[in-house]
């Protein structure tokens, strides 16, 4: 049977995004927790998997770990859940048709770990490999308000591109833009498109907040998998292959 009910498509074509509670089984929400532990403590190799971390933000001393990227060639158990099952038929009746992956990665929010400024996804040039772009949000643990849980704009996919491209949304972009918050729990999942507005506050709680983003495109637009994660590590290679001296700066 299809994984989203009509009501879930009527909503997410109202709003440009809907929330599934409870959208994967507690077999695979261990799993995937499991998963999430083993890329964190991954050894960081020039080539292999991204990990990227929070200049400002650093507990003990040490700064902390924000963000790990491009991992599904270098673990089976993800991939496998990357691209099969129910997170695959959910994408299908979104998209109308098969899913291709486009990026992945783990957002990872310990305690004191920073917010995301408002923003779309589109203004990350993504246009320049395909026109259509959908993102699947499964939550790895509880994230609410007060622990820096995402917050999108109903509507106003519609509109467009709100702001340039490469900075955050700021000042009139952000007017009639009514952010809500959207609190998740282990398994949770939340589907919404590269025009949605959103943001993300810190996490204010003694609890980590990780969540794993998934955006993909229809596969008839094509795999641009590899050529993103290469123009990315030209611009804004992960920390392990960063020259001394050299400034990178995380735009949108």
């Amino acid at each position: 049977m299809d994984p989203l009910s009509p009501d879930q498509l009527a909503r997410f074509e109202r709003d440009g995004f809907v929330a599934v509670p409870g959208f994967l089984p507690s077999g695979q929400v261990a799993r995937l927790r499991a998963f999430a532990a083993e890329l964190e403590r991954a050894p960081e190799v020039p080539g292999g998997i991204r990990k990227y971390y929070d200049e400002e933000r650093r507990r003990d001393g040490v700064v902390l770990l924000s963000r790990i990227e491009y991992f599904r060639r270098f673990h089976a158990g993800l991939r496998a859940l990357l691209e099969t099952g129910l997170l695959r038929a959910a994408l299908t009746q979104l998209l109308g048709e098969p899913p291709l992956l486009f990026k992945e990665k783990i957002n990872l929010k310990p305690p004191g770990g920073s917010g995301f400024e408002p923003h779309q996804d589109a203004q990350a040039g993504w246009d320049a490999y395909c026109a259509l772009h959908l993102t699947a949000v499964v939550a790895i643990d509880a994230a609410t308000p007060a622990s820096g849980c995402l917050e999108l704009a109903p509507g106003a996919h519609r509109r467009g591109l709100l702001g340039a491209r490469w900075r955050p949304l700021a000042g009139p972009e952000l007017a009639g833009l009514d952010f809500r918050p959207e609190p998740c729990e282990p398994g949770d999942a939340l589907f919404f498109g590269s025009y949605v507005p959103h943001r993300s506050a810190p996490n204010r709680t003694d609890r980590s907040r990780r969540i794993l983003y998934l955006t993909y495109n229809p596969a008839s637009q094509g795999d641009h998998y590899e050529r993103y994660f290469a123009d990315k590590r030209a611009s804004y290679p992960p920390d392990v292959e960063r020259h001394p001296g050299r400034e990178y700066r995380y735009r949108v």
